[in-house]
């Protein structure tokens, strides 16, 4: 017999809602859930994938001990009992010796992000880390910078959009269904975009306007912008006198700043960067300048986003129809959010992090996410303190953190490291005991509170039984937690116990989600007054051009742009990165549906750098940066800046027992550099220079 389950995707971290018919056990289909009107029955290529990952035989099945050298691929089957109790003994001894701060736990941030933090908070580490930092951190201390909230707590209302700007945001090819199908739907009703980026990208294609601009140099275009639009009057002067703080400050800073200027630093002509400033302003404030999600390009990147957010309020562009507006919670109608574990009390943490977030050092990161490309650092110096064991939740260091021998180097110098996962990846081919997971649709999942113009909460029901010997994570962190003595901090049976909980004071019930998977606090879109009404949480209440936050912490509002250098060679270009349609990151490479369509990166050259340098389209190439090299098929192409080369991230693995991305293409974390944006928290991950040569 047939039936409908309500659930929510994990093939990537947006959680897209989906309807998986089930029928005699087996998962038979999936597609979106069409009672959630902004997404329809859509659903992604990664999405629709997911019954391959159900059925793949080489996904984690049971526990495995490893019996060799790290790396080695000698592993014996273990029962739950014996791998959760070696994993608990060896905790233990690590924090009977060297205390609980000496243990850290990277993870994927997830619906069960709060059993994790539970965790550490329990054994009194404050070393939680998520993947944020290294995507968007910078986003979130721009954000926090202007108007006192992360980027999290942000968002643009693409569906009703005049015109929207993206800064490399190739959201045609990226992770979210819902905000594809409402920038479809507006330019199906005659809204433009303006695409910027030095490569052509499916999202380039759909643009009224390209600009391929000189990698790196967004700021100086933003610069020039701001110059137009206070030069001739383009802002909404009642707004910024309003709600702005610096105003002055940044028409003085910008005067300097103009459009010739920048067409000399970014290749883009004057006339056309003077002309977009006029077309948003005559929409305003029903136009936006999106933020992005990834703000991990360069040393500057917490200043290319302010410029980004300060374009928003320059023009008005807040807390209207088509413009960026601010998430609404229960709180908003009266209402409760679901609880986390992390609402108790805890044993008072007396030491920094390890990554010195949140001191004189690095003030100004999000502590909540941590800054995970500093970690590999905190455990070669023990600076400011040792870390001796390593808890792994479905995050993948080897190939997410820049300098992959580097982060390798300090996994050796780790006494423990425990990996729970889905996949062979390889951090789990790298560590000591893995713990497998159920997969997404195997089991019941946390609560998602999903705050937005009109806040929800949504349900990850589980439609299948699971395949193999797996738990879900929740329950393997409450196992762990039992055998070093910290059980009474996750006060649960079972996962249904725990949402039932967790929905005590929103005044739902589970049962309430079965219908259409989600509930409703309210069907009102809840815009802020923008006369009087704005509820910005900066020390001012106003949006602050000149931030208390930076200068506070010593860091200018205002910085002087510095030029972008080019690649000093001609062999030489700067390395890009990104993603495609088929690929969530590093966790889909070795799924067999997608697998079989793209089974290995290639590096973008423009066609005219490639020919002087002898190398043809599928040539292989040499591809070498000062941190290692690597062997990969050249795509040619005029679709590229001349200064860079581009690679999908999440290729070239080191894992045997995934055998269908075992050594294809090449990693992006081997070749990249470990330089970070010290104010915003980001890496650089577009700063490397890397040589190109034929083999």
């Amino acid at each position: 017999m047939e039936q409908a389950v309500y659930s929510l995707c994990f093939m990537c971290s947006i959680r897209c809602p989906i309807r998986v018919m089930v029928e005699d056990g087996r998962v038979k289909w999936i597609q979106g859930n069409e009672n959630v009107g902004a997404m329809g029955s859509s659903l992604c290529p990664r999405g629709s994938a997911g019954i391959s990952l159900l059925y793949d035989k080489e996904r984690l099945q049971y526990p495995l001990i490893r019996t060799g050298p790290r790396g080695s691929g000698q592993w014996r089957r273990a029962s739950w009992e014996e791998a959760l109790d070696m994993a608990g003994e060896k905790l233990r001894q690590i924090i009977a010796a060297h205390g609980g701060h000496s243990v850290a736990l990277t993870e994927r941030a997830q619906l069960s992000t709060h059993v994790s933090k539970t965790f550490l908070k329990a054994i009194g580490s404050p070393n939680h880390f998520t993947h944020d930092a290294l995507c968007k951190g910078s986003a979130n201390t721009a954000c926090r910078s202007l108007f006192g909230v992360t980027d999290g707590e942000m968002g643009v209302d693409l569906a009703n959009s005049r015109h929207v700007v993206l800064y490399g945001r190739n959201l045609f090819e990226s992770i979210e269904v819902k905000p594809v199908r409402g920038l479809i739907n507006a330019l199906a009703k005659g809204a433009k975009l303006t695409y910027i980026d030095p490569r052509v990208t499916v999202s380039a294609t759909k643009a009224h306007r390209y600009w391929m601009i000189r990698p790196g140099t967004d700021l100086a275009l933003n610069y020039a912008l701001m110059h137009v639009i206070i030069k001739e009057k383009l802002y909404d002067a009642a707004f910024v006198d309003r709600w702005v703080e610096g105003f002055q400050d940044l028409r003085k800073f910008v005067q300097h700043y103009t459009p010739e200027w920048a067409d000399r630093e970014t290749g883009i002509p004057a006339t056309e960067i003077v002309e977009l400033a006029r077309e948003m302003s005559a929409v305003k404030p029903n136009c936006a300048f999106h933020y992005g999600y990834r703000a991990a390009h360069h040393t500057n990147e917490i200043y290319v986003r302010r410029s980004i957010l300060m374009l928003n309020a320059l023009l008005g562009c807040l807390e209207a129809p088509g413009a960026v507006f601010f998430k609404k919670g229960p709180g908003a109608v009266g209402r409760k959010p679901a609880r986390k574990l992390t609402e108790q009390k805890f044993p008072k943490i007396e030491v920094p992090r390890c990554d010195k977030v949140g001191t004189p050092d690095f003030p100004l990161p999000d502590p909540a996410h941590g800054v995970p490309q500093m970690l590999p650092h905190a455990i070669l110096n023990q600076d400011p303190y040792p870390i001796k064991a390593l808890l792994v939740y479905r995050f993948e260091p080897l190939m997410s953190i820049p300098d992959k021998q580097l982060t390798q180097k300090a996994l050796d110098a780790l006494d423990l490291i425990v990996t729970i996962d889905v996949n062979h990846s390889d951090i789990a081919w790298y560590s000591d005991i893995v713990l497998p997971e159920s997969i997404y649709l195997e089991r019941l999942d946390c609560v998602q509170q999903l705050n937005s113009l009109s806040p929800q909460m949504f349900l990850r029901h589980q439609a299948v039984t699971p395949r193999y010997d797996t738990l879900e994570g929740p329950m393997i962190l409450k196992a762990l937690g039992e055998r070093i003595g910290i059980g009474e901090y996750f006060p649960y049976e079972s996962v249904e116990d725990l949402v039932r909980w967790q929905l005590e004071p929103t005044g739902f019930r589970l049962e309430d989600f079965a219908e259409k998977g989600f509930v409703s606090y309210t069907s009102e879109k809840l815009f802020w007054d923008r006369s009087e009404g704005m509820k910005f949480k900066t020390p001012s209440g106003k949006i602050e051009f000149r931030s208390s936050l930076l200068e506070n912490a010593g860091f200018e509002s205002f910085p002087t742009y510095e030029s972008m250098s080019s690649p000093p060679e001609p062999d030489q270009f700067r390395l890009i990165t990104g993603r495609q349609a088929l690929h969530t990151h590093v966790s889909t490479q070795n799924n067999m549906y997608l697998n079989e369509i793209t089974p290995e990166n290639e590096i973008w050259l423009n066609r005219g750098r490639a020919e002087r340098l002898g190398i043809r389209n599928h040539d292989l190439v040499r591809v070498s940066s000062s941190r290692g090299s690597g062997t990969i098929r050249a795509f040619v192409t005029d679709l590229i800046h001349p200064e860079a080369a581009f690679m999908l991230h999440g290729f070239g693995r080191d894992s045997k027992l995934a055998t269908r991305s075992y050594q294809r293409g090449v990693s992006d974390s081997l070749l990249q550099e470990s330089i970070t944006d010290m104010v915003g928290g980001s890496p650089a991950l577009h700063h490397t220079f890397v040589t190109v040569t034929p083999v």
